[in-house]
C-alpha cells in the first residue's frame, strides 16, 4: 500500500474498468467513481463514493481515470454535459486509459491542459485477466514529471509500465500493439485450423509448440479458446475493430501499407456479419472456419 493516500476518480467500469478501479480501492486510496450503466455489485459495496456524474468526479479527485470504449466516448466524458472539464481545478490529472485515436488524444491534451490541468494518455494491453491481475501493460504518452507523479499509481493496476513519448504516443503504441495482436491471433487460428484438418490433435498441436520459437501468449491463451471453443469476451471483437480502423486510417494518411492488417480486418468483419461483434477475438478462427468449410476439433 502506497504511504499516502490519494483522491482518484475513475470514470467507466467496464470489464477492465471494474477490475482496475478495484485495485485503487483496495490500495486504501479514496476512490470516486461514475459509469453509464450500473456500478457493478463489488464496487456499490465498496468503499468507492458512487458519483453522479464525470464532472463530480473530476471536483472530488486530484486525479481522474477514464476507462472507456472509443473516442467519441472519451470526448463525451471529457467535455460532454457534466463532463470531467467542466469538474476541473488547476493541477488536477486526467488519465485516459481508454484505447483510442492518437490524433484526438492530442486534441484532448491541449484543451485539458489549457484548463491548467495536466493529461496523460495511458492504455493497456493485457485484457480482461490482466486488469484482474494487475498485470497490465500500460503505455503512457505525457509530460515525464507528470508521468513520475503518476507511476505510483499506475503500478498498482499494471507492471510492465513505459514513458513512451509525449501526448498521443502512448495511444499510437496501442495501435501498434493491436496490429501485432490481430496478425498473432490470425497466425495461430490459421496454424490450429490447418493441424486440425490434416487429421492432428488441435490441443496436442497447441501443446507442443508451446514450447517452441513459435510459444507465445496468445497461442497460450487465445489457442486454448480456439480449441475449446470458448468465445466469452475477454476482449470484443468490435473493439479489435475499432482498433484496427484507427490503424488503418493513420497508415492511409502516413502513405504505409499495412496488407496484414487490412487482412485481419476483413476476417473481424466477417465475424460481425455473422452476429459475432461481441465474441471475444480469438473468434477471428470462425471466419477462417467457414472459408475452410471446417471447424477445430471436427473429425477431417
Amino acid at each position: 500500500m502506497m504511504s499516502k493516500q490519494l483522491k482518484l476518480g475513475f470514470v467507466g467500469l467496464g470489464i477492465m474498468g471494474t477490475p482496475m478501479a478495484g485495485h485503487l480501492i483496495d490500495a486504501g486510496h479514496e476512490v470516486f467513481i461514475n459509469t453509464r450503466s450500473k456500478v457493478p455489485e463489488g464496487l456499490a459495496s465498496s468503499s468507492a463514493v458512487q458519483c453522479s456524474s464525470p464532472q463530480e468526479v473530476a471536483s472530488k479527485a486530484d486525479i481522474i481515470f477514464t476507462m472507456v470504449p472509443d473516442t467519441p466516448d472519451v470526448e463525451k466524458v471529457l467535455f460532454g454535459d457534466n463532463g470531467i472539464a467542466s469538474g476541473l481545478t488547476k493541477g488536477k490529472v486526467v488519465v485516459d486509459m481508454s484505447s483510442i485515436s492518437p490524433i484526438s488524444t492530442k486534441e484532448f491534451a491541449k484543451k485539458i491542459n489549457a484548463l491548467g490541468c495536466d493529461y496523460l494518455d495511458a492504455p493497456v494491453s493485457g485484457g480482461e485477466l490482466g486488469a484482474k491481475n494487475a498485470t497490465l501493460s500500460i503505455m503512457v504518452g505525457g509530460d515525464e514529471g507528470v508521468f513520475e507523479k503518476v507511476k505510483p499509481v499506475f503500478e498498482l493496476m499494471g507492471k510492465n509500465i513505459n514513458l513512451v513519448g509525449g501526448n498521443g504516443d502512448g495511444q499510437t503504441a496501442k495501435v501498434a500493439n493491436q496490429i501485432i495482436v490481430a496478425l498473432n491471433i490470425e497466425a495461430v487460428a490459421e496454424a490450429l485450423l490447418f493441424a486440425s484438418k490434416a487429421g492432428a490433435d488441435p490441443a496436442k498441436v497447441r501443446q507442443a509448440l508451446m514450447g517452441g520459437f513459435a510459444s507465445s501468449k496468445i497461442l497460450e491463451v487465445h489457442g486454448e479458446r480456439m480449441v475449446k471453443r470458448t468465445f466469452d469476451p475477454g476482449f470484443r471483437i468490435e473493439l479489435h475493430q475499432k482498433d484496427l480502423n484507427l490503424a488503418l486510417n493513420s497508415a492511409r494518411a502516413l502513405g504505409v501499407s499495412l496488407p496484414n492488417t487490412a487482412t485481419a480486418q476483413e476476417l473481424f468483419n466477417s465475424c460481425a456479419a455473422h452476429g459475432g461483434k461481441a465474441w471475444d477475438h480469438s473468434a477471428m478462427v470462425r471466419a477462417l472456419e467457414k472459408l475452410a468449410n471446417f471447424e477445430i476439433g471436427q473429425k477431417a
